[in-house]
This record gives C-alpha cells, structure tokens and sequence, in this order.
C-alpha cells in the first residue's frame, strides 16, 4: 500500500530539464547528423517541396462543356452512302463531361416485329427438337421470346422478335476511320471558393478566330482547348485504328494545382491522357460497343426500325485540383512539428547514454538531481542559528584578546617585578610568557609614533 502511495505522490512532483554536456564524440556527431537531417526534412519536404506554409484547399468547383466537329462518309451494300455528322456519331449531344464518338457499326436495317430463327451465336437459342424450345421463355442473352418450335434449316429455336436478326461480323477496319481528324472542344471551368479564385482553360482574347485555327500545344498554345481525336488517342501510346475498330476507352484528366502567392497567370491547367479499358487491344474484355435503334413508319403505318451495333472511344473528361496559399496557422505547425523532431533527437540520445554506455550510472548521476525543499529549508535554518553563535561568541574573544594586549614598557615591567610562583619549572625554563601577536602590535605602535630606528626589546629573567 506505501508503495502505491509513493507511486502516486511522486506523480505530483515537477521534473525540469538539466542540461549536462557530455564530452562523447560519437553521440555528439550522431546527434549533429540527426539535426541536420530533420532540418532538410523541413525545408527541402515540408516547406519548398509541399508548401508546409500554405493553407490549402482541394474542393474545386468545376464545370466542363464538351463539342465535336467532323463529317464522315460510309457507303455500305445494306444502306448505299451515309454521311455521318456530329448529330449521328456523338452521344450523348448534348456535350456532356461524359460521351462516346462512334468509329464503326454493323447496321441491320428495315428490322419489323414477328417469327424468324435466333441466331446461331446464342448457345441458348441452339435446338435439337421443339422440347429443346419451349413457348414462352426468352432466350438468354438472345433477340426474341420461344415460341415452342425448333427449325432445322437452321437448327435453332424460332423466335418471336425484331426480324431479322443481327447477323453480320463487325468490320476489320473503322467504318469512320475519318474519325482520326474530328476535333473535341473541351471548355473548362474551376472555382476555389475559399480564395475566392476562378479560372477558365480557355485564353481571354479579344481574336474572334483564335480558337478557329488553334490546337492544344503545351509550349505554344498551352491555353486552347481543342484537340484531334487521332492525336489525342496517341498520347495513350495506343493505336487510333486499332481503337476505333474495336472500341475503347480514354480518360482526359485536367489538374489545376496553383500557388495562388505568384501571380494567376502561373496557374495553368495541365492535361494527362490515358486508356481506361485493358490495355491490350487483343484482350476479350477490351473494346467499347452497345446497340440503339432509328424508328420509322411506312406508308400503311406499320413500324420498322434499323438497328446499330455501334463500336467506338467513350471519353470521361476528370477535373482535379488543388490551391494553396500563405497562412501562418500550418507554418507554425510546421515549425512546430520540425521542434518536435529534434527533440525526439536528443531523447533518443539520452536513451544511449543512459541504457547503452559503459558509463551510463555516471551520466545518470549527473543528469538526474532531487531537490527537496523541506530538508533544504531545515538546513538554512540549522545554518542561520550556528551564525548567531558564531556572531554571539566573538565580542567576549574580542575583549580577551584586546586585554592581552599590553604597552611594552608594562610588559618589560611585569616581567622584572613579577615574582614566579612556587613550583612552576616551566616559567624557570622558558621564561616569561608573551602574549601572541605582541611583536606585530609592537611594530605596528612604533610606525605610529614614527620612530626613526628599530627598538629591541629585551626579556630579563630572575635567576
């Protein structure tokens, strides 16, 4: 129980720092090393590399307009010549952030509701007999409802559906393979609200026909927003032929990261360009396709449609960004933080010298020291008093010494009339006793008077 109660009283002491020099040379050069590591750490990382000093914000408000331009032109034997523009090839049209340019298509024209055979790339549409097609169940991953019939012509189930189904391959090479010169608009706007900046990727120009002749060019045209669609798949380091064939996807990232102590015109956007789908354009899982359908109605009022299967590059434009700006709060913090770490310097020291030394019982005696202020002021007190008695016993000294102190001529005089006493040997053997400091009294009366030659002084003794 006293144990614990030590153990809690001793909670309530203070513990200050004491500061020892130790003459180790090793630990001193350890340490020495330590700071200057935590002190490029500060600098070099904290305060030039991440800005340490600013307060920054990473919640960009952005907006991002999107428009194609390009017309292309397909002659297939199931629809003749077609011209592709902008209304046919992008989608959505409404210039999203997100949206998709068609390259190629396999086209199924004039399709009309009724029964016609499923296709015989549908495993599930494959028969045997009509137990093999039973009515009313649909064909997984297939084009119609069973209708209960199995056809040997073709050896699949017949179907009600859109007839005909698809059947064509896709085609080798890009039926837009003018897609490669279409050009993307892409218009962007960022806010950081707690700066109160705001900042467009389009250059402020009073030239109507800037943006009419320009492309993107880092260096040159860092500030125009236009890009070719077979230039800007090449930044992917993929093929535009081989992607537009098959499909795929691109991602456009735009990153604003601006020091907003330099002046606005140092924030600039900078563009990275990379393949979201697999990277290899071989792989089953790559490519980009989906189908839709145009509607139309004949003379007798009959609904036909034709139906694409469409293959192209889907675009997912992605705004990131961050600003930042001198404030003292974080640069306290992290000057804060650098203190910190060089006190975990000298801590670490002090474990070594105190654990790991061969003389750390010396250093421990020398670094640890307990004050305890009630002995301490019982000891001034017990010094205070032996002063006084000291003090109270000098006066009676004093006058002993003054009363020892005789003229000459009395001590020549009580040495020559003073009668020894009986029985005191010693007065006979070694004469008159003399007080002490007699001689420098003495000496010191005669510079008084001035007495030009010295004086002798003689002791006579009774025989």
């Amino acid at each position: 129980m006293a144990g614990w109660g030590g153990f809690f009283f001793s909670l309530l002491n203070y513990k200050t720092e004491k500061y020892v020099i130790a003459e180790n040379r090793k630990i001193g050069i350890l340490f020495r090393l330590y700071q200057l590591a935590v002190l490029g750490y500060i600098i070099g990382w904290v305060f030039v590399a991440k800005k340490g000093y600013q307060e920054r914000e990473d919640a960009i408000q952005t907006s991002v307009f999107t428009k194609l331009k390009g017309v292309s032109l397909t002659n297939t034997s199931e629809t003749g010549p077609y011209l592709w523009s902008p209304e046919d090839y992008v989608i959505p049209q409404s210039g999203e952030q997100v949206f998709f340019v068609v390259t190629n298509y396999i086209e199924t024209p004039n399709q009309r509701l009724g029964f016609c055979a499923e296709s015989v790339k549908v495993p599930d549409g494959q028969c045997q007999s009509d137990d093999d097609c039973p009515e009313g169940e649909s064909v997984i991953a297939g084009n119609g409802i069973k209708t209960g019939f199995c056809l040997n012509s073709t050896g699949t189930c017949e179907i009600h559906a859109w007839c005909p189904v698809e059947y064509s391959q896709r085609p080798m090479e890009p039926l837009l393979g003018e897609a490669e010169n279409f050009t993307i608009y892409i218009k962007n706007f960022i806010r950081f609200p707690k700066f109160k900046f705001s900042k467009s990727n389009v250059l402020e120009t009073s030239d109507a026909n800037y943006l009419k002749g320009c492309f993107y060019d880092k260096v040159d045209h860092p500030y125009c927003p236009i890009f070719r669609l077979g230039e800007l798949v090449s930044r992917t380091g993929h093929d535009f032929h081989e992607m537009a064939a098959k499909g795929g996807s691109v991602g456009i990232l735009i990153e604003w990261n601006c020091d907003l102590d330099k002046d606005s015109s140092e924030c600039n956007p900078q563009y990275s360009f990379t393949r979201l789908d697999m990277d290899s354009n071989n792989s089953v899982n790559s490519g980009y396709n989906f189908r839709f359908a145009r509607y139309y109605k004949d003379p007798g009022g009959q609904t036909y449609r034709t139906l694409y299967k469409v293959y192209g590059i889907r675009f997912d434009i992605m705004i990131n960004g961050q600003a930042g700006k001198f404030n003292i709060v974080p640069t306290i913090i992290a000057i804060g933080s650098g203190v910190a770490l060089m006190g975990v310097g000298a801590f670490v020291c002090d474990m070594i010298l105190l654990y790991m030394m061969n003389t750390s019982s010396f250093y421990r005696e020398r670094k640890f020291e307990i004050i305890n202020f009630k002995k301490e002021r019982s000891k001034q007190k017990d010094g205070k008093a032996g002063n006084q008695d000291k003090r109270s016993r000098k006066p009676g000294a004093a006058e002993d010494a003054a009363n020892s102190i005789k003229k000459p001529e009395e001590i020549e005089l009580a040495v020559e009339t003073s009668p020894p006493e009986e029985g005191d040997a010693t007065v006979k053997k070694r004469g008159p006793t003399i007080p002490r400091n007699t001689g420098q009294r003495y000496s010191g009366i005669l510079s008084q008077k001035g007495a030009p030659s010295k004086q002798h002084i003689t002791f006579s003794s009774h025989n």
